[in-house]
């Protein structure tokens, strides 16, 4: 492998041609793409291809796979810095941890947070990001620029909860105002598409749900919002408005197919019918379930349902390889064993959702998601001359089970060099790290924080003292 990006990577058009290319129907070989001004205009075989651009020279790419970048459907960029301190705490941390961090950044961390989240999902094979809001006063401005900055496609969402807002009954105008503002200043932004969201449904009025929804769907773009991520969070709505949420949103005419619904691990099987007809789609976030939840989504069936689907990693880690293991080994641990289902999606079902199905899901499929004429090149070089892919037999399975962060030798966002070997090209990721460590120590501990479980080496070293007494007694 070579230690420099190849030089057609840095022409406004190009012509790849690697050992694979990953297609919706699966990999395909003896194919070539041609890139020009952020857009694959050429994809199919080697031959074809180069006979049609014959002022283009062929970078041929032996022992590469050209395969879309994934898709990250459901995230927090603002909460990069205080990751860790959510590993081993109960489901709602929202409350303890994020509410109290993120009100806590100003400006400058704000963007350090997201530039540091962007970084790290690049790194780990995602080029497009879904953020669901922050909860920083100056977040928004701060996500997009970092976003920009680092190069990555971010849909990014506006926080529209009106309940318990300090304007009051004003608060509808006013929240009303900033979302259209919103859409408006990101409808030709290259990276950046605007989207509305609302944390829970139940922090919303009936009217704020139900105009959110419709401004979303007009425009073409998602409304997100959390729903029956946890049994607490069910329970409150029930309490707080007498309907599950899912029940919420269809009783506002706030499910419609710009509907993102992140985690739905508990459905019944009417939520499941009314997510289903009403064309809304859902963020699977296993790795979300298998550290913070008590269910986990029975995604098969609803692939198996056609319901869109896309999978987040809400932040946990930026890491799209594991997010595909996960994905298919949640299935299987929760549901695929019960039924006696060996197959759990037959490996392509993960790589689809994580590719082409999912960007429909976000409602970004006219864009990306794959890697054909017209969309934006957005895709990953991955290293297949390692140990761990020979032979190869079934690479579709094999990228789901065996393919790690190591192989991605290139990143590309928008016909973009963005990461070469895991690192920026362009800028200096070294000193954003420092600027990490000085934020954590000057902000984030600063921060009204409330951890339930004690750091890994204080629960280890209290869990010894109990041991050892008991021995002592015993003996």
């Amino acid at each position: 492998m070579t230690h420099m990006p190849p030089v057609a990577l840095a022409q406004s058009e190009y012509l790849l041609q690697p050992a694979q290319v990953l297609r919706p129907e699966g990999p395909v070989r003896d194919w070539a793409v041609v890139v020009k001004a952020g857009r694959f205009t050429h994809v199919g075989p080697a031959a074809e291809v180069c006979a049609a651009h014959p002022h283009l020279t062929p970078q041929v790419l032996p022992d590469m796979l050209l395969m879309p970048g994934m898709i990250d459907a459901h995230t927090h960029l603002t909460q990069s810095l205080g990751k860790a301190l959510a590993f081993g705490e109960p489901s709602e941390i929202f409350r303890r941890i994020w509410v109290p961090m993120e009100g806590a950044l100003g400006p400058e961390a704000a963007y350090v947070s997201a530039k540091l989240a962007a970084l790290e999902a690049l790194r780990g094979g995602f080029t497009t990001v879904v953020d669901a809001g922050t909860r920083s006063a100056h977040g928004l401005a701060s996500v997009a620029q970092a976003a920009r900055d680092v190069g990555i496609r971010c849909v990014l969402g506006i926080i529209c909860n009106d309940l318990h807002h300090p304007l009051g009954e004003q608060a509808f105008e006013q929240l009303a105002a900033e979302a259209a503002a919103h859409l408006a200043r990101h409808e030709h932004d290259p990276l950046v598409h605007g989207s509305l969201a609302i944390s829970i449904p139940e922090v919303a009025s009936d009217r704020m749900l139900t105009h959110v929804a419709a401004l979303a769907n007009e425009a073409g773009v998602s409304f997100q919002t959390h729903a029956n991520e946890h049994l607490v969070a069910v329970e409150r709505s029930l309490v707080a408005r007498g309907l599950r949420p899912i029940e919420l949103l269809a009783a506002c005419n706030a499910l419609n197919p710009n509907t993102l619904l992140a985690h739905a691990t508990l459905l019944t099987p009417r939520e499941l019918m009314q997510v289903r007809d009403k064309g809304a789609a859902v963020a699977y976030n296993p790795v979300a379930s298998q550290w913070k939840g008590n269910a986990v989504l029975d995604a098969v069936m609803l692939h198996a349902q056609g319901i869109p689907m896309a999978l987040g990693t809400d932040g946990t880690r930026y890491d799209a390889f594991r997010l595909l293991d996960a994905a298919e080994a949640t299935q299987r641990l929760t549901h695929g064993l019960a039924r006696g289902d060996s197959s759990c999606g037959g490996g392509w079902m993960w790589l689809d959702h994580a590719t082409h199905l999912g960007a429909q899901a976000i409602g970004l499929g006219g864009l990306t998601g794959e890697v054909a004429a017209g969309k934006a090149a957005d895709f990953l070089l991955i290293d297949l001359d390692v140990p761990e892919l020979a032979p190869s037999w079934d690479l579709s399975w094999e990228l789901v089970r065996l393919a790690d962060r190591s192989q991605i030798t290139a990143v590309v966002v928008n016909g973009a060099l963005r990461l070469w070997q895991g690192w920026p090209t362009d800028w200096d990721a070294r000193a954003l790290l420092a600027d990490v460590r000085r934020m954590a120590r000057e902000d984030i501990s600063q921060a009204p924080i409330q951890r339930v479980h004690p750091v890994a080496d204080a629960h280890r070293r209290e869990w010894s003292k109990g041991i050892y007494a008991k021995r002592k007694r015993r003996f």
